[in-house]
């Protein structure tokens, strides 16, 4: 039996949670036991103070070490107890960590209180921290109830139905898929047909695309290449519809002229391979001068079907996915002709913009929408060009206030914040 240990100054919080729902009777068959346990019991003076000012001063009190440490090592030595401590300094609780948790047959849970723990409890007892997230509670006891719950579930026999765990969010790498129930139509709302079909295969395979479209959506920072299946990641790469462009003009000089910029050798060839790398579908070089789109055009011809591409097979994959246009609205055509709809311009820029468009929020949306993602040149972006691109993405923050990336680097950084973890 798995036994849950809460160590708190008010045990009296833990009795109904568990009296009701499926978790009771996880407990009334003996398959796990929630074990609240009153640091009072273990503190050392008459008056059973668990808590008391803080040295160096501030607001709010401080839980003495003494009765935390005390009952730890009790039930570190009655039991081998895991011993986590509930706090906002721990790492961010998840499903794969409910899974680790579950491995031990005896878990305590320090519960903190006002401005938390004395900093020796951390280090006398603590086997791990653990947050359930990025705010404040009153005290631990919600994050162990919590805690609790999702591990608990996991028991086999607890929830009666031993694939219900295997087949919820977070636990293949998305979220879980739309479910539907009697009346079949409710508010001129009707299930969807495939799901009364009978058909199996078609039933798993509309749940995934769904489970895919829904996580691409609201979460996808979720999407972890190791969690995912193959079958899945490649479903997923092929929904993605990312295209770049390094546009020469219009472009500010350093005196801030509007100019047309020369092709680089470099941004060609570097850019290229951040491009294959990262699975954009079409790298394209704008500008509107024909002497230096024929040189970029010569580049290419060596490495594609030239000399080039017999001694470096690497290249000549990498210069696939660019081409060479003479204006943006040509390559607005051409990818609105290739996904049948107008692509959604971001521009990138390294100053400072207001209700910029964030990375994850960009990365969500190449799997909606066909993005063109805009790089400039020179020293960037005339003004006139925000204002027709639909979004601005937010800027690479470096380590202090320089930021004077070329535009090869912070390619491929932008790329890489937009790939699928």
């Amino acid at each position: 039996m798995k036994i849950f240990n809460i160590l708190t100054i008010f045990p009296s919080m833990f009795k109904s949670p568990f009296e009701l729902g499926v978790l009771s009777k996880g407990i009334e068959n003996s398959l796990f036991k929630v074990n609240p346990i009153n640091l009072r019991d273990f503190a050392e003076d008459k008056h059973q103070m668990t808590d008391d000012y803080q040295y160096g001063g501030g607001a709010g009190l401080v839980m003495k070490p003494e009765p935390i440490v005390k009952a730890a090592r009790y039930l570190k030595e009655k039991e081998n107890s895991h011993i986590v401590l509930l706090d906002p300094r721990g790492k961010t609780f998840n499903q794969k960590k409910a899974e680790e948790l579950l491995k031990h047959d005896s878990i305590t849970f320090i519960c903190g209180r006002y401005e938390g723990v004395d900093e020796r409890v951390r280090e006398l007892v603590v086997d791990e921290e653990i947050s359930i997230g990025d705010f404040i509670l009153t005290g631990g006891e919600f994050a162990a109830m919590v805690i609790i719950d999702a591990v608990a579930r996991l028991i086999p026999g607890v929830l009666g139905d031993e694939s219900s765990p295997v087949e919820e969010s977070f636990t293949s790498g998305l979220l879980e898929y739309p479910h539907y129930t009697r009346p079949y139509e409710f508010e001129g709302k009707k299930v969807p047909e495939v799901l009364v079909s009978g058909h199996h295969q078609k039933i798993n395979e509309w749940r995934l695309e769904k489970s895919i479209k829904i996580t691409l959506q609201n979460r996808v920072d979720l999407l972890k290449k190791s969690a995912l299946d193959s079958n899945v990641l490649s479903r997923i790469k092929s929904l993605r519809r990312l295209y770049v462009g390094l546009l020469h003009y219009p472009m500010y000089d350093k005196e801030r002229n509007i100019v047309a910029t020369a092709i680089t050798n470099m941004d060609l060839h570097d850019i290229s391979r951040s491009c294959r790398t990262f699975g954009v579908k079409k790298y394209y070089v704008v500008n509107p001068l024909e002497a230096q789109r024929e040189i970029a055009k010569r580049v290419l011809k060596h490495w594609k079907k030239g000399f080039g591409a017999t001694y470096n097979v690497n290249r000549k994959e990498a210069f696939e996915v660019t081409d060479v246009k003479e204006s943006l609205i040509e390559v607005i055509d051409e990818i609105e002709k290739r996904e049948g709809e107008k692509p959604v311009l971001v521009a990138t820029t390294a100053r400072k913009v207001e209700n910029a468009i964030s990375f994850d929020n960009l990365k969500s949306l190449t799997f909606q929408k066909p993005v063109l993602l805009l790089f400039g040149t020179g020293w960037g972006f005339a003004d006139d060009m925000f204002d027709i691109c639909d979004y601005v993405l937010e800027r690479i923050e470096g380590f202090d206030d320089f930021n004077h990336l070329s535009v090869r680097s912070a390619v491929a950084i932008i790329l890489n914040r937009l790939n699928i973890n």
